[in-house]
């Protein structure tokens, strides 16, 4: 059966990437790997592109249920950004401000590596380096942003300036350098090929059921291997051993027509920028290389039993909600067709801190819980793993995130009623600020249970 339409229907992404999507051939029985990573995602695809540069000649096994690129590595926002799901602040309250400080320019460091490596192996997915621009658009948002700007300068790494020529009518905005706009399918399909080049073994169709130390067992069969990295993010929740360690939360997308230059030029967007603004239920957008927005956010409601369904992706609702506000935002686009919806399940670890981990008694590595800020962390995530497998002491293994572990979901219907009640929040802290001018309590309220 030819699943090529399915796949090419999954985003904006997958249907403008030039790339036929025929799935790769599956497993084909039981064998014998150096590394068997479990995800053909960007942790999985830049772990092996890593352990490639460091151990050269080693044996690696990509093993993926749908396409490489099906999930959120393939389906995102395209923010190629320094975004830590865990702010300095909190990074700083739970390791110290040294190791917060090397967090944050480790992250700010990634954008430039995978622009860099894209660059390198003539992966053209649309890398453009031209910073978010994050809007201010009340009082309320205009005090948010100023004390961001304060909280950079006051730790010295990321250079937020404040801008008054802001788009879309806003009070004000702050410039954020370190953020490329990017295709997300062209650089997850294009990596997948630089590494089937370099003898990588990629087997989609392969779905995991299990994995233990040594060894992960398939549909098609069961590999044995010395290292096992888990590099499923939202998708852990469908499985026995990772069910409660992470929420899958879906973010929804969509994308516009082309629009003129002119129309841009008057939005005040330019090539290679993202933008947001400071109300609490995140949204996030892009200006694309063919010249649509790409605009997304949160919204849709966390499903019983971390339950992950293809309806789940699109939610009218939702959608309607996603262009009423890109209207709002910028009037200009107010009659552009919306050509594409999509949506896909992120990764929610139980504290909002993501993780890059080897345990060395079982060989078994893991990586993930971005919350939808993996774009650039994957690339860090990969570059970490490598070395940790490879049994190297760096820098980046002596980041905060490494072997951290985070508590796991409550059982339901606890983390149903809590998941749910934390979307509301966020719903009521932005029409409270809307009505009293003043910062949400139920923000404040909610602030210790989001990595803040």
């Amino acid at each position: 059966m030819d699943t090529t339409l399915n796949y090419r229907g999954l985003s904006f992404w997958h249907d403008s990437v030039p790339d036929s999507l025929q799935p790769r051939a599956p497993l084909p029985g039981d064998g014998r790997t150096d590394v068997a990573i479990i995800g053909g995602g960007l942790t999985g695809l830049w772990t092996a592109y890593y352990l490639l540069e460091r151990a050269p000649g080693i044996r690696i096994t990509i093993l993926e249920k749908e396409i490489v690129g099906f999930g959120a590595s393939g389906r995102n926002g395209g923010w190629c950004s320094a975004l830590f799901p865990a702010s300095t602040a909190a990074l700083e309250r739970a390791h110290g401000r040294q190791a917060a400080l090397a967090m944050r320019q480790a992250m700010v460091d990634t954008v430039d590596e995978v622009g860099r490596v894209a660059s390198a192996e003539r992966i053209d997915c649309d890398f453009a380096k031209g910073g978010t621009i994050s809007m201010a658009r009340s009082a309320v948002q205009l005090r948010a942003a100023e004390g961001e700007v304060a909280e950079a300068a006051r730790y010295g790494v990321d250079a937020i300036t404040l801008l008054d020529d802001a788009p879309g009518g806003a009070l004000a905005a702050t410039l954020d350098p370190a953020c490329a706009r990017l295709h997300p399918a062209k650089l997850v399909r294009g990596l997948a090929r630089v590494l089937e080049r370099h003898g990588v073994e990629i087997r989609e169709g392969t779905e995991v059921l299990d994995w233990a130390p040594h060894s992960v067992a398939t549909t098609r069969g069961t590999l044995e291997c010395d290292f096992v990295v888990v590099a499923t993010e939202g998708y852990g929740a469908t499985l026995a051993q990772t069910r409660r360690a992470v929420l899958p939360l879906y973010s929804l997308m969509i994308a516009t027509e082309p629009l003129p230059n002119a129309l841009w030029d008057e939005i005040g967007i330019a090539h290679g920028q993202t933008f947001t603004d400071f109300r609490h239920l995140l949204i996030y957008g892009q200006r694309t290389a063919d010249n649509r927005f790409a605009f997304g956010g949160r919204g849709a409601r966390y499903h019983w039993g971390s339950a992950i369904r293809p309806e789940y992706d699109r939610v009218p609702r939702v959608f309607e909600h996603l262009r009423n506000t890109l209207v709002d935002l910028f009037p200009q686009a107010r009659d552009a067709a919306i050509t594409h919806t999509w949506g896909g399940p992120l990764g929610v670890p139980r504290d909002w801190h993501a993780t890059a981990s080897l345990e060395a008694s079982t060989g078994i590595a893991r990586a993930g819980g971005y919350v939808g800020d993996g774009l650039s962390t994957t690339n860090l995530a990969g570059r970490t793993l490598a070395d940790l497998i490879t049994g190297r002491d760096t820098e980046l293994t002596a980041l905060p995130w490494v072997n951290h572990s985070s508590p796991r979901w409550e059982p339901e219907p606890l983390r149903f009623i809590g998941s749910n009640l934390g979307l509301l929040a966020m719903t009521v802290a932005d029409a409270e600020e809307r009505v009293t001018r003043r910062p949400s309590v139920a923000a404040r309220l909610m602030a210790p249970l989001v990595g803040h």
